[in-house]
């Protein structure tokens, strides 16, 4: 048996005993389709992070296996992804020029900072934070981001003129406003690249449409410029990749960049640790596989930590790689450890081909990546199911495309959290009676019954704490002035699952209060959790353990002893089947 230590620093040797002749297989013909997909889509998320178009496919390669060595999930892949190269260009660009020596450098100051920031929090076992970025705050921050690609790669599509940095609304003022000045030789290229790649996707589904799209723009530049000259067509291509073992590289250490990269580091790392954990779950329902979320926070730091010395920037799990490895067949993690070497030994022997990769062709595919990342099945849903996650969902959308992006993350979840602060602090206060003929005693809302003139029974939906209190209290005394002479009160406790001592010392408020006006309050069906707070703060005691009952106990018959007896012998309502001195109709 592997310690608990020997299972979050070595974590592969857990599964290592279930690879065999047969997992080598399967894991090698995944590895391969996974390592043909990587070469259009590092060079695209290159692209879209501002960096040099070799760093995204050294991104693939030694960060991907470490992720995958350390991680929990057997079938998640990790690199460079679409919502984290937007992120990281979104961020930096500001600060110095895309591409450039220093922008490299920054980037690589970032990548280290996300990989401390990920191994301390799976190291401090925080991995419940993520639990905090809602599915709605993602949907709405990649659809943001979706437009942010698409806006990026404007001047590309349309090879006009646009300038560094502009905003969505400038970047869609210049399109209209130099429409005139559109070179068709360039958008017939990306629009050509667009097509292919979506007519391979359908058509032709088992073929990467990507490779596809890109083979065939090129095509088409090729053609273009042979009969037109590339002087007057001005196709411009992405140049010679000068690809081989990824270099050793250096992050700044000053405290400059330290200081100025920390808050996008903490930012873009709990974006990181969301796109990662939330598809490695959902390739575990899928294999039927538990995911330890703390050492995929584990196996993420490590990742990107070695990334950044070793010409990798900041990388996540991906959504489409980790689908495909699951659907190629892969059984365990060396299958993205088998598509980083696969990557490497393509790009030895296609990177020279790079110089025929037309820049408008890469525009068209991140057109085809940006429309890919638009979640219209689940933004339905969200619009039809919830008025307040719409509006998460919009607002995490607008802050993405009109401030800052690391902090458009941060909005929605605040916006969420506010949610459901507001939500939880006004827990439901329902009128229940006792359902007829159950024994013992069941109560719901839809019984038809009238109410007990003395007796009040309310059943309370949610948890009791300091913020929930206050609204409780409110509803008590509501219940005061619509019928003064329920000064009994039967609290129906099934719906709270959490207590803290605010909501304690409530309860025992209550007795008292109801005690003074001459009535008293009785809990029915507390769970355990809750019980144990109000012992551990002496309310139990105050309140008294005969106000206490569980399943099987005859509730009703308890409480109505308290009850005055000559009002119950007038009363002709009639709720309970034994009211005091009348024949009950229940």
């Amino acid at each position: 048996m592997l310690s608990s230590l020997t299972r979050s620093w070595l974590p592969f040797l857990h599964w290592w005993p279930l690879v065999n002749r047969g997992t080598l297989r399967a894991d090698l013909i995944a590895g391969l389709t996974g390592g043909l997909i990587l070469v259009p889509q590092g060079v695209a998320f290159a692209t879209i992070a501002g960096m040099p178009p070799e760093y995204g496919l050294y991104a693939a390669m030694l960060p991907a296996i470490v992720a995958a060595l350390w991680g929990s999930s057997w079938h998640l892949v990790s690199g460079p992804t679409t919502a984290i190269s937007i992120v990281v260009f979104a961020t930096i660009s500001p600060l110095a020029e895309p591409g450039s020596a220093n922008y490299v450098q920054l980037v690589l100051t970032l990548t280290f900072l996300i990989g401390i920031f990920q191994l301390l929090l799976g190291v401090l076992r925080l991995g419940s934070l993520i639990n905090f970025v809602s599915h709605t705050v993602v949907v709405g921050f990649t659809s943001g981001a979706a437009v942010l690609i698409a806006i990026s790669q404007v001047k590309n599509f349309f090879g006009i003129d646009l300038p560094r940095g502009a905003s969505v609304w400038q970047v869609l003022k210049g399109l209209v406003e130099q429409a005139g000045a559109i070179n068709w030789a360039v958008t017939s290229v990306a629009v050509v690249t667009v097509l292919a790649c979506v007519a391979a996707k359908r058509w032709v589904p088992r073929l990467p449409h990507m490779i596809v799209g890109m083979v065939v723009g090129s095509l088409v530049a090729l053609a273009l410029n042979h009969l037109l000259g590339a002087a007057n067509t001005g196709i411009a291509s992405i140049g010679a990749l000068s690809i081989g073992l990824p270099p050793l590289s250096r992050p700044d250490f000053s405290l400059e960049a330290l200081r100025q990269m920390a808050p996008i580091a903490a930012a873009v790392a709990l974006l990181a640790l969301t796109e990662a954990v939330s598809i490695a779950r959902a390739m575990a329902l899928k294999s039927g596989q538990r995911i330890d979320g703390n050492q995929e926070f584990v196996g993420q730091g490590l990742s990107n930590l070695v990334g950044s010395f070793f010409s990798g920037y900041a990388s996540s799990g991906s959504f489409n790689r980790t689908g495909l490895n699951y659907a190629s067949g892969a059984k365990t993690p060396l299958a993205a450890v088998f598509s980083a070497f696969f990557l490497l030994g393509i790009m030895l022997f296609l990177a020279p081909l790079a110089k025929y990769l037309p820049i408008p062709a890469m525009a068209g595919i991140l057109f085809v990546v940006a429309w890919g990342l638009f979640d219209f099945h689940h933004a339905g849903e969200i619009m039809r199911a919830s008025r307040r996650e719409t509006l998460v969902l919009l607002a995490t959308f607008v802050a993405t495309l009109t401030i800052e992006l690391e902090f458009a993350i941060y909005i929605g979840v605040a916006l969420s959290f506010l949610f459901y602060v507001h939500r939880t602090s006004q827990p439901g206060v329902e009128d229940v009676k006792p359902l007829p003929g159950q024994t013992p005693p069941a109560f719901s809302a839809v019984t038809g019954l009238p109410d007990c003139p003395q007796l009040k029974i309310v059943r309370v939906n949610g948890s009791l704490y300091f913020g929930a209190v206050n609204h409780l209290a409110q509803a008590m005394q509501q219940l005061d002035e619509q019928q003064p002479l329920h000064r009994h009160v039967l609290l129906v406790a099934s719906g709270i699952n959490f207590m803290d001592l605010a909501g304690a010392q409530w309860l025992l408020q209550e007795t008292r209060r109801r005690r003074a006006l001459g009535g008293d309050l009785f809990i029915f069906h507390m769970k355990e959790e809750p019980l144990a707070t109000l012992r551990q703060c002496g309310a139990y005691e105050g309140i008294g353990a005969d106000h206490f009952f569980q399943l099987g106990d005859d509730v009703i018959g308890q409480v109505l002893r308290h009850l005055q007896p000559s009002v119950c012998a007038t009363c002709q309502v009639r709720v309970f089947a034994n009211c005091q001195g009348q024949p009950g109709a229940v």
